[in-house]
């Protein structure tokens, strides 16, 4: 039984497709069968990593497993954003080390921001792995996994300034064939006092748009239809060209993209609110397959407190960006990040982001309780002085409010009608479909001969809950 927080990665046939039959290799075709078995924790920048990992590896003759039982070679990539993540990473590398126990020849590694934070500790210190790789090494893989074979030190931890991984076609990892992510630059250029991002992925670097471009054509060549672009802070994006005669920015970014093909879906995460330009809104406006959904973290509803996480605007300002977009684009949905329980925060200022919760009326939320990770601007400066059950009752307020609002957000959604993209099965029952509307709401309805993923259709929606829409295809 796995936690639902992990994506495992990998295929069972020997012949790896994605969900329109596309063959992507053959197992035949690598010079051994060797395999690798991958999860993935935390953000989705990690699950895109996973999939440059595999192809890396792909090119070294492994292929992906769902079966741990059959890999010579198990990996994690980690999470450091909180300590519960790092603490089921742990919690699985203990039970891959009984199985290599009985298995003396499989190699364990450690990948991403867990294994750049904490460099040797894992690899001498407590020898739960063989490999250790931070986020800017993955092309060092094949020379590591040499060297551990050899019984060396395998350990590359080493940030980059101009990685990006551009000229890496990631290999699609539990793929449903029609949606994909395109990671757009690396790194955080943002120090907020809670996040140790700038510390475990580095300095901030836009890759080259037309290597973007390319990923995303050929993308929808084979049959994908809803693409996410990603960073840690996507409306910092800048490139410029070498020859200094054009300059890129995130609205023109997006606009490229959509213009691909009206047909190609295009979403984005995460933006920043002291980013976010009217620029970038109205490029939204502007394109019907440009999804009017945005991802804007607020973390607190309090300005003394955002001063503390040194998220560099106030909550006036992050009000006028929230006003902003419901007036430029009206049919949009919100959704938001929020920490509760930092540094010093009172009851009143966790009020505070109770309204702004409300005011903001965010179609659903991330939300977390305040958890100090070493090495961060807070733990150096601030106490975590707020007790554990005052941050898990305020969590639990913040977590019954959204619940609440997305209700009240998702009932109001009844009598109308979306268009669907059709993603695959319903977790429920395979008799119904699931697939997204634009404003990245989850559309439940019963399968109509001759639908397939990747079609899209109008669905008219006749119930709600929380987390999901329900309705029937409308038929001509």
């Amino acid at each position: 039984m796995y936690d639902d927080n992990i994506t495992l990665s990998g295929v069972k046939n020997e012949i790896l497709t994605d969900k329109q039959g596309e063959v992507l290799f053959y197992q035949s075709d690598l010079p051994q069968s060797k395999k690798f078995y991958i999860e993935s924790y935390g953000c989705q920048m990690n699950f895109s990593d996973s999939e440059i990992v595999a192809s890396i590896l792909a090119e070294e003759g492994y292929s992906p497993t769902r079966e741990m039982e059959l890999a010579q070679l198990i990996l994690v990539n980690t999470c450091s954003i909180r300590e519960k993540a790092e603490d089921t990473v742990r919690q699985r590398l203990t039970v891959f080390n009984k199985f290599k126990k009985d298995n003396p020849g499989v190699m364990i590694g450690v990948l991403g921001c867990m294994a750049e934070r904490m460099k040797s500790k894992l690899l001498e210190e407590e020898k739960l792995v063989d490999i250790v790789v931070g986020p800017d090494a993955y092309r060092d893989l094949p020379k590591l996994l040499q060297n551990a074979g050899d019984g060396q030190q395998s350990i590359n931890v080493l940030l980059s300034r101009e990685e990006t991984y551009a000229d890496i076609a990631p290999l699609r990892l539990e793929s449903n064939g029609v949606v994909a992510f395109i990671s757009i630059m690396r790194g955080c250029d943002n120090m907020c006092s809670f996040c140790v991002v700038p510390f475990t992925r580095g300095r901030e670097r836009s890759r080259d748009v037309y290597s973007i471009l390319s990923e995303a054509e050929d993308l929808f060549s084979r049959g994908y239809r809803d693409i996410t672009l990603l960073g840690q802070n996507v409306d910092s994006y800048k490139w410029e060209n070498p020859d200094g005669n054009e300059k890129i920015n995130f609205a023109s970014l997006l606009e490229k993209v959509a213009k691909i093909n009206p047909a190609l879906r295009v979403r984005f995460t995460t933006s920043h609110p002291k980013d976010i330009t009217d620029e970038v809104l109205l490029t939204i406006k502007n394109y019907s397959n440009i999804c009017k959904y945005i991802h804007l973290p607020v973390q607190s509803g309090n300005s003394r407190i955002l001063e503390l996480m040194n998220r560099t605007y106030d909550s006036h300002w992050y009000k006028e960006r929230v006003e902003a977009i419901y007036r430029i684009i009206p049919d949009c949905a919100i959704s938001s990040d929020i920490i509760t329980g930092f540094c010093s925060e009172t009851e009143d200022e966790h009020r505070e982001t109770l309204e702004m919760m409300s005011w903001a009326n965010y179609s659903m939320s991330y939300m977390f309780f305040y958890s100090e990770r070493p090495g961060t601007l807070a733990a150096r400066k601030f106490k975590d002085d707020i007790p554990e059950e005052i941050k898990k009752r305020r969590l639990n307020e913040i977590v019954e409010l959204q619940r609440n609002i997305s209700l009240k957000h998702n009932l109001k959604d009844v009598g109308k009608t979306f268009e669907v993209l059709i993603e695959g099965d319903s977790k429920k029952s395979d008799q119904y479909f699931k697939g997204r509307n634009s404003q990245n709401k989850m559309v439940v309805f019963p399968k109509l001969p001759g639908l397939k993923p990747g079609d899209y259709v109008y669905v008219d929606i006749h119930e709600a809950n929380a987390a999901t829409l329900k309705g029937k295809v409308l038929t001509k």
